[in-house]
């Protein structure tokens, strides 16, 4: 997978250009409440794209923005999501990330996430480990949940932030060391994958938001599941309810988001 490779970097690569080229020069538009977008995301993904049609004209795409044209359909996909933490971006709050993955009939078999702002590319193929700017990674050896630092985000769509999502989030900060939300799910499961937070949850995110950290974060020793602790199926609904970590808190988290959910 040399070529797939070296076509990923070179997509990554040349989407962060993009990315830098307008931090801070342009505005953004809304598709919904607090789902903001800009230019750079468009013009990212259609770059993105051109890369990897131009390497790879059979292989179909399942991408964040509209893009008239696009073949969807095939057994190699790339999943993409242009500029992860779009608000942060259109904010100037330096936290974004390039995410784009590969899969094969809907597994993910080869991922990287580029954080622009730090010039950090975290990148994995399965069954051959996970890297950073080219060292290996591994997830921490955090055993209690106690212990822990962790990270969340919620949904643009605010509805059940009072009754579900708050709740879940006081009851985990009163147990862990802390808990950060920082607006970027690929960077996330990438922190979690480097050591530097211990596990992640979130409601109701996207493919492209969470496919290429999927795999670098198992690849470098981490769990991901749904909150009923089963392993996502269908790339479809990749993210809709996420729960990643270094593996060994897993089970911990899983408690507390059951027990605070009940049986919403």
């Amino acid at each position: 997978m040399n070529k797939e490779f070296e076509v990923l970097k070179e997509a990554l690569g040349e989407a962060g250009k993009i990315a830098k080229k307008y931090y801070g020069k342009i505005g953004y538009d809304l598709k919904g409440r607090g789902n903001l977008v800009t230019k750079a995301d468009f013009e990212s993904q259609k770059k993105i794209t051109q890369i990897i049609s131009s390497a790879f004209p059979s292989h179909a795409f399942l991408a964040e923005e509209k893009q008239p044209g696009l073949n969807c359909e095939g057994r190699f996909k790339w999943v993409i999501d242009p500029i992860d933490g779009t608000a942060n971006y259109a904010h100037t709050f330096p936290h974004s990330g390039i995410s784009v993955a590969l899969t094969d009939k809907g597994i993910p078999v080869l991922g990287g996430v580029l954080d622009f702002s730090r010039d950090e590319m975290f990148y994995a193929q399965k069954g051959k480990g996970a890297f950073l700017n080219g060292k290996k990674i591994h997830v921490s050896k955090i055993a209690k949940l106690e212990d822990s630092l962790l990270v969340t985000g919620f949904p643009f769509e605010r509805k059940d932030i009072e009754f579900v999502h708050i709740p879940v989030f006081k009851n985990f900060l009163m147990i862990c060391h802390d808990v950060r939300r920082t607006g970027a799910a690929s960077l996330d499961l990438c922190w979690t994958a480097a050591g530097r937070l211990d596990g992640y949850w979130e409601f109701s995110l996207n493919p492209w938001d969470v496919c290429a950290g999927k795999l670098i974060l198992e690849e470098a020793g981490g769990r991901v599941s749904g909150f009923d602790g089963k392993p996502w199926r269908r790339l479809e609904t990749y993210g809709a309810q996420t729960v990643a970590s270094n593996a060994k808190i897993h089970g911990q988290m899983i408690k507390v988001i059951r027990e605070t959910l009940g049986d919403k």
